[in-house]
C-alpha cells in the first residue's frame, strides 16, 4: 500500500466542496489540519482533522497571512493545500514566503474564469497566486488553458472531486417527461432563461405530457418565482432546497437536465445527472464541451436567450427511449472513466505525496 501523507494543511474557505475534499483525502493522510473561515459541520467532519485555524480570507484582512504563517510555523505540514486562486490563495502564499513548504493550489472556476476579468489587480493577483504554487490542479482542459494563459508554463493536474459512486444503471422506460433544473438561485446560474425558455416550450403547443422541476434556492429565489408568476405557466414546479436523496430521485425519474451558466468549469450536477441518464442541455462553455458533444450526448443551446428550441429538441431526443439509453450508455461511461471521487482523491493524493517528497 502507498505510505500515507504524513500531515497535510488545507486552506479553504466555509464549502461543500472544502468539506467533499477534506473527506475524501482523509483516508491518504495521517493528520489533516484545515485554516477556514467557518467551522466543518459535525457530520463532515474527517476523525483524523487534528486542528483548525479560524481566519478572515477577504482582501481587507491583512494580518491573516501572518497569522497563518505562524500556525504553519508550528503544525509543520508537508504541503499546503490551497483552494481557490483568489484571496484564499494571497493569504496563503504571503504565509508561505521564504517557506520550503510547497503550496498545490485547486482552481475552483470563477477565480480563474471570471475573476481575472474585473480589473487589474485582481489579475495580477491571480496570476501571482497561480505561479506561487509548486502544483496547480483543474478540473477541466479549459481551465488548465486559462491557468497557463495566466501563469506561463506550471505543472497543471486534471482533476475533479467528482461523483460518490455511479449511480444504478437507470431504468429509461420509468423517466418521467420532465425537465430538472437544480443549480443555484444566483445570476450566474441564469435560472431566469430557463423560466422563458420553458415559457416559449408552453407556448408551442408541443408541451405534451412534459413538466419543468425546479430545485434549489438561492437569492433569486423569490425573484424567479414572481418571474414565473408574471409568465403564467402551468407546469413548472418549485421544488426547494433538497437533500441528495432526494436530489438523486429527481436526476432518476428526469429524462432531460437543464443548465445554462454564463461561466462554468466542470459542474457535480452535470456529472450527476449524466449518471443517472438524463440528456444535458447546457450552455455553450469550452468546459461543458468536454463532457457533451451537441447532437451526440447532449444538447448544446448556443444563444440562451433564445432557448425554448433547444429545450424542445432535447425533449423530442430524450422521448425515444432507446435513444436515451444510448445517451445514459455514453455519459455513464464517462462518469466512471473520469469522474469518481475516489479515483480522483487518489489522484490528488499522488500529487501532494510527490510534491512533499521533493520538497528542498
Amino acid at each position: 500500500m502507498t505510505d500515507k501523507i504524513a500531515r497535510l494543511l488545507v486552506a479553504g474557505s466555509a464549502s461543500i466542496h472544502t468539506w467533499r475534499f477534506l473527506s475524501g483525502i482523509a483516508p491518504h493522510v495521517d493528520e489533516l489540519y484545515l485554516a477556514c473561515n467557518g467551522e466543518v459541520p459535525a457530520d463532515k467532519r474527517p476523525a483524523n482533522l487534528k486542528g483548525e485555524l479560524r481566519l478572515d480570507f477577504s482582501l481587507k484582512a491583512w494580518s491573516s497571512a501572518g497569522k497563518l504563517k505562524r500556525w504553519i510555523a508550528e503544525v509543520k505540514p508537508d504541503v499546503v493545500h490551497v483552494h481557490q486562486a483568489n484571496s484564499v490563495a494571497w493569504h496563503a502564499r504571503r504565509a508561505l514566503a521564504g517557506s520550503n513548504i510547497p503550496m498545490l493550489l485547486t482552481a475552483w472556476g470563477s477565480d480563474v474564469l471570471l475573476l481575472p476579468e474585473q480589473n487589474r489587480l485582481m489579475r495580477a493577483m491571480v496570476r501571482g497566486n497561480l505561479k506561487a504554487a509548486a502544483a496547480v490542479t483543474s478540473d477541466s482542459l479549459h481551465m488548465a488553458a486559462k491557468i497557463r494563459e495566466l501563469a506561463g508554463d506550471c505543472r497543471i493536474a486534471l482533476l475533479n472531486y467528482g461523483i460518490d459512486a455511479l449511480p444504478p444503471e437507470p431504468v429509461v422506460a420509468a423517466k418521467k417527461k420532465q425537465v430538472l433544473s437544480c443549480r443555484l438561485h444566483k445570476p450566474l446560474y441564469r435560472i431566469d432563461a430557463i423560466l422563458k425558455g420553458w415559457a416559449e416550450v408552453e407556448a408551442s403547443g408541443r408541451l405534451g405530457d412534459w413538466n419543468l422541476v425546479v430545485a434549489a434556492s438561492g437569492s433569486e429565489t423569490d425573484n424567479l418565482k414572481r418571474l414565473a408568476a408574471s409568465l403564467n405557466l402551468k407546469r413548472v414546479e418549485f421544488a426547494g432546497f433538497v437533500d441528495s436523496a432526494t436530489l438523486g430521485r429527481l436526476y432518476a425519474e428526469s429524462r432531460v437536465f437543464v443548465s445554462v451558466p454564463r461561466s462554468d468549469a466542470t459542474s457535480i450536477s452535470l456529472l450527476e445527472a449524466m449518471g443517472h441518464g438524463c440528456l444535458p442541455l447546457l450552455s455553450n462553455l469550452p468546459a461543458n464541451g468536454e463532457w457533451a458533444i451537441d447532437g451526440l450526448n447532449g444538447v448544446i443551446a448556443e444563444d440562451v436567450r433564445r432557448l425554448g428550441a433547444q429545450m424542445l429538441r432535447a425533449m423530442e431526443a430524450a422521448s425515444d427511449d432507446a435513444a436515451l439509453a444510448r445517451v445514459a450508455e455514453t455519459n455513464r461511461g464517462l462518469v466512471a472513466a473520469k469522474a469518481l471521487h475516489q479515483a480522483n482523491m487518489a489522484g490528488f493524493a499522488d500529487v501532494i505525496r510527490e510534491l512533499a517528497a521533493n520538497k528542498v
